[in-house]
């Protein structure tokens, strides 16, 4: 049963440990990040996208988990309490492995453009695949980053959340121990 695995070693310093790398990754769009150093997660998640559920979601936050990520729902349950709801607009945060349409989530408003949706995509690695140019806030020039999982058409599917600025979806890549972000304010092109 999966809520024999434990969470975090150590919660509050290992949340906060993570807390403070994910806030670096979307400040500093491209970076790769360790976030789950000593973290056993329940199949199929990855440590990764583990620890970003044990450090952001809560009883208060609406969860909507892709259905092969079923298995771990007792895990989240137990270590979250999250509400896992069934209608992926009404979602606070999104845990898939395949890119959802991200203008079926909530963008938020321009008057709470904080009010949107995360996804939590895990993919197979953040080194090698299909190689991403990335440009905007939190880089003096822009970066690359290389991301094995992502749709073939995701360049587009980006340019048409970024138009929504200061609105729109912003996206954690999983994949095993490490994430990097990629907030709504970044310009992506194809690269490398």
């Amino acid at each position: 049963m999966s809520i024999d695995l434990p969470g975090f070693a150590a919660p509050v310093t290992d949340a906060q440990a993570c807390f403070r790398a994910l806030l670096d990754a979307m400040a500093r769009p491209g970076r790769v990040h360790d976030v789950a150093a000593g973290l056993t997660a329940p199949a199929p998640l990855v440590p990764a996208t583990a620890a970003v559920l044990l450090t952001f979601v809560d009883a208060e936050t609406p969860l909507w988990l892709a259905p092969e990520f079923a298995p771990a729902r007792d895990w989240i349950d137990f270590h979250c309490g999250a509400p896992v709801v069934t209608d992926i607009g009404a979602a606070s945060f999104v845990v898939c492995d395949a890119l959802p349409d991200l203008a079926t989530l909530d963008a938020g408003t321009d008057e709470s453009p904080d009010a949107s949706a995360t996804v939590i995509l895990q993919v197979h690695g953040l080194t090698g695949g299909r190689g991403l140019r990335l440009d905007g806030p939190g880089l003096r020039e822009p970066a690359d980053l290389a991301v094995d999982g992502l749709p073939d058409d995701f360049v587009a599917r980006w340019a048409a959340n970024h138009a929504l600025f200061p609105r729109g979806i912003d996206l954690i890549l999983a994949a095993g121990h490490e994430v990097a972000a990629l907030p709504r304010s970044l310009r992506i092109a194809e690269g490398m």
